[in-house]
């Protein structure tokens, strides 16, 4: 087992090496705006996951998919080049969900401001149902507590049994 420190290094590195083979080496017309966006290698150093975002479409997004397997063993021929370990890790693109998961979150918040908007405007017409302030007042509670302790306390000198 390796060290977590130097699994994240090496992923740091393979995210470099794929990035800079996919700019210069790769000539796949498929290929659209890719974007690497997180590597990860288990602590073994035997398989590294590389995430990435494309800007498109669905069908761009599909063909690029397609042009990052067909280019795995080449990607992964660079990074055995360009990395200090004993084996080469094998490669496994995934495509990134956090920019969906982020969309979904941003349209969820702006609904939330928009009702939190409405349920304002409600507020600024609206009166009370009752009293302004339907709690009780330290005085009335007082007053209430005091014939209380009157009518419960046993008089002088007789035995409460």
């Amino acid at each position: 087992m390796a060290d977590p420190a130097r699994a994240a290094k090496l992923a740091d590195r393979i995210k470099v090496v794929v990035a800079q083979a996919l700019e210069r080496r790769i000539k796949d017309p498929r290929l659209g705006f890719v974007t690497l966006t997180d590597a990860r290698v288990t602590n073994d150093l035997q398989h590294a996951t590389l995430y990435y975002t494309v800007f498109g479409d669905e069908e761009q997004q599909a063909d690029t998919k397609a042009a990052l397997e067909s280019a795995r063993g080449v990607l992964r021929a660079e990074v055995g080049k360009n990395i200090t370990v004993r084996l080469t890790p094998t490669l496994e693109f995934v495509p990134d969900e956090i920019p969906v998961n982020a969309s979904h979150l941003e349209e969820l918040i702006r609904a939330a401001k928009a009702r939190d908007a409405e349920l304002e405007a409600l507020k600024k017409g609206a009166t009370y149902a009752g009293d302004a302030d339907p709690y009780r007042k330290d005085e009335d509670f007082d007053e209430e507590d005091d014939d209380a302790e009157d009518e419960d306390t046993p008089a002088a000198g007789s035995d409460a049994k």
